[in-house]
């Protein structure tokens, strides 16, 4: 890629996070600010309705009891401050509450040119863009010259192997089924054994949005997972789960059980753009401690973007010029 296209494609991203969070950043924005406002001592008033504040953000508990004890630490020398440095601080703490210890790990996933398919396995309860997010990725990597590979392991679903089909249609990579009702590990198996055999850089593979009971749903994902490390040792090579923001702290919750029956290791969250709960993407990113590969910030094919946790945080605190 070009300096002027990296150029327009980085401006690009700006200004689609800038709208993609934009309900999010006024009701975020409108309860800090009042919170603070006309305050000049940071005294125990201030942190409980700051507490109370990132609380109604759904920034989740936890991770709001950790970010009033780092303010508190902060401003113990001087609890004089006017608005503006407040804001000041309680954007930085949040940075670095959230940020990644390894500050050179690359944004979105970086695929490796081995082993060779990358496979990738997406997770998610149904109607939180799973598929869409799978179609959206697909294009990605095609932009970036990889051959891709979709398979259609949610075989439950009505219409599910059907919507991911015309995605790979739309994007135009290569797409792996065999129908519906048929056994998702099956289907997994087979999928990257095409992906083998065809050289393919890449397979994604999706998965039922079920939420069983948390045994059940750790067998299925498990004899999933297995069935791919016998055709490629090591395989999935990511675990992403899918987050739809709109659900607030349901997505925290289901973060929990999808956490706790498998291996996840990435996270997407979706529909940012629909929300002012996008508050939740501090929250998960502190208390899971799981990357936040893409944030889906729009309806078009170019809507799913890399979390930069900087950027973020900074375009939630931007005041309007």
């Amino acid at each position: 890629m070009s300096f002027f296209k990296r150029i327009f494609s980085s401006k690009k991203q700006e200004e689609d996070l800038e709208k993609g969070i934009e309900k999010t950043k006024k009701s975020f924005l409108s309860k800090i600010t009042h919170a603070v406002a006309g305050k000049s001592k940071v005294d125990d008033e201030v942190l409980d309705e700051l507490e109370a504040a990132l609380i109604a953000s759904d920034v989740g508990l936890d991770t709001t009891i950790e970010i009033i004890q780092r303010l508190e630490n902060r401003v113990a020398q001087d609890k004089y401050l006017g608005t503006e440095e407040l804001h000041h601080i309680l954007k930085e703490e949040i940075i670095s509450l959230i940020s990644n210890e390894d500050t050179t790990e690359l944004k979105g996933f970086d695929i490796p040119s081995s082993p060779s398919p990358f496979v990738l396995m997406v997770v998610g309860v149904n109607g939180v863009g799973k598929t869409t997010t799978i179609g959206k990725l697909a294009h990605q990597f095609k932009l970036q010259g990889k051959t891709v590979v979709l398979g259609a392991a949610d075989t439950f679903r009505a219409a599910a192997v059907d919507q991911l089909k015309i995605w790979s249609e739309r994007v135009g990579v290569d797409f792996f089924s065999k129908g519906m009702h048929t056994d998702p590990a099956a289907v997994a198996y087979e999928a990257v054994k095409h992906g083998v055999d065809t050289g393919a850089d890449i397979v994604i593979v999706d998965t039922a949005g079920r939420l069983h009971t948390k045994v059940n749903l750790m067998k299925e994902l498990s004899k999933i997972k297995r069935s791919m490390d016998k055709v490629m040792p090591g395989a999935p090579h990511e675990v992403l789960l899918v987050l739809d923001a709109t659900t607030g702290q349901n997505a925290i919750e289901q973060c929990k059980q999808f956490t706790e029956a498998t291996e996840v290791s990435a996270l997407a969250l979706t529909k940012l753009d629909g929300t002012a709960k996008g508050g939740v993407a501090i929250g998960i990113s502190h208390e899971f401690k799981i990357p936040i590969k893409y944030l889906g910030v729009g309806e078009g094919i170019d809507h799913l973007q890399p979390f930069d946790e900087e950027a973020f945080v900074e375009k939630l605190f931007a005041r309007e010029n």
